[in-house]
């Protein structure tokens, strides 16, 4: 994707990924760090969809690798007016600041009490962020685009470095990152990955329950209009094959180095299946290969960012626009008085 090409800029949705590098570097770091105070013991992560996903994945990988003292769950808003939250820390996280699920759930708790409430919105004097007891507003700018892109990274980061604070880590090099960012982005994504994605019926993604495999799911939907699915870990290998179709591909986002065999194996060899990785280390498949860090905690900001560039070479190959779905909408439920 180049971001000097009209090709690319006349959308908002390229234009607003470029964004995400001077959202990284420009970061009110202190802002968040205000918040530090705000976290109990127990805290849950809710929000729908592109605030969820990866925002809440990420760091709850982080936290297990790098054993935050926090008790860390993720659920969406609904499934969690039936939890007892009661003394927890929630957050809530909703570009618009009015998604229906996340003002409801902030309504029950208050009523119930006591819980600690922030809400992590890109609008001010939004019920989140006017109804949470603490709340940091977006700082990335309003999004035109339906795919929520620039906004998704900045809600992880805020968690991100939050409980590297909390946990006494060293904050991330934000400059190093959004570096990494421009780089993934500027990615050359070859022919033969570009045909082979934009004749597959469906697309699938493969890779960590850290939220990147999974957020780029959603992602394929809004800006490839194609069908997509979500194979966590080994998942791939488990026994979907018998449904899958020659000619179909999956993406494997930095696969294990030990089940690329498997996935040989079973896909390409067993089912016809295009296999294509995004990995920082050149694998047996046709293979975007992205740049590496030394802060794994850093990789899958980079890989998101990857997989935006892939999905836009592909939309743009299929004709799309890529800012006007036909059906899906800025605010999946808002919130209406």
């Amino acid at each position: 994707m180049n971001n000097h090409d009209e090709k690319y800029t006349g959308y908002a949705l390229c234009r607003e990924m470029w964004e995400t590098a001077d959202m990284i570097r420009n970061l009110p770091v202190g802002k968040i760090l205000e918040h530090k105070d705000r976290i109990g013991e127990q805290v849950l992560l809710s929000g729908e969809g592109s605030s969820r996903i990866f925002p809440a994945k990420n760091l709850l990988c982080a936290a297990a690798r790098n054993s935050y003292g926090e008790r860390l769950f993720t659920e969406g808003a609904t499934q969690a007016l039936e939890y007892d939250l009661r003394d927890r820390t929630v957050f809530v996280a909703s570009n618009s600041g009015k998604t229906k699920e996340g003002v409801r759930l902030i309504r029950k708790l208050k009523a119930e009490g006591p819980t600690s409430l922030g809400g992590i919105v890109a609008t001010a004097g939004t019920p989140i962020a006017e109804e949470s007891d603490f709340s940091y507003i977006l700082s990335c700018g309003k999004e035109e685009a339906v795919a929520a892109t620039k906004s998704v990274m900045e809600q992880a980061l805020y968690y991100d470095i939050l409980f590297r604070e909390k946990n006494g880590r060293p904050l991330p090099d934000l400059n190093h990152l959004a570096d990494l960012v421009e780089e993934a982005l500027a990615l050359p994504v070859s022919g033969e990955i570009v045909r082979a994605l934009s004749a597959s019926p469906i697309l699938y993604w493969a890779g960590r329950n850290n939220g990147v495999a999974e957020e780029l799911r959603l992602k394929t939907n809004e800006i490839t209009r194609k069908k997509s699915d979500f194979l966590e870990g080994t998942y791939g290998a488990h026994g979907i094959e018998e449904v899958m179709q020659p000619g179909e591909a999956v993406i494997l986002v930095s696969p294990f180095s030990q089940e690329l065999e498997k996935f040989d194996q079973v896909l390409r060899q067993g089912v016809g299946v295009n296999l294509i990785s995004l990995s920082t280390e050149e694998t047996p498949f046709p293979t975007v290969k992205i740049p590496a860090t030394d802060d794994p905690d850093l990789l899958p900001y980079v890989e998101l960012a990857a997989g935006w560039n892939l999905l836009v070479e592909t939309g743009l190959a299929l004709n799309v626009n890529l800012d006007k779905p036909v059906r899906a909408r800025k605010v999946g439920n808002e919130w209406t008085d």
